[in-house]
């Protein structure tokens, strides 16, 4: 039996990497839809004094609470949990 070697000593056929373009798929695929990269870009390069992450109106404003309130609730919870935490317990 003895040790097998670490590289295979028969070539394997490629199975990725080919540069031909299946021929059941057309030039513009229908399923890669409309670039919204240049819609997106005149969105987030508007100079409005709004921050990145508020840009893109109300989605983004409940968002942005949501995460606050349970950062702000989270962080109050911990703060009662280690203050109960923290009290002798009478027996």
């Amino acid at each position: 039996q003895g040790l097998k070697p670490l590289v295979p000593t028969e070539s394997r056929a490629p199975s990725s990497g080919t540069s031909k373009r299946p021929p059941d798929l057309s030039a513009v695929d229908p399923f890669l839809g409309k670039n919204k990269v240049p819609d997106l870009q005149k969105i987030f390069q508007r100079s409005d004094g709004l921050p990145v992450h508020l840009k893109r109106g109300v989605p983004d404003r409940m968002l942005y609470r949501t995460t606050m309130a349970l950062t702000v609730g989270g962080t109050i919870y911990c703060l009662v949990a280690l203050y109960i935490a923290s009290q002798p317990k009478n027996q």
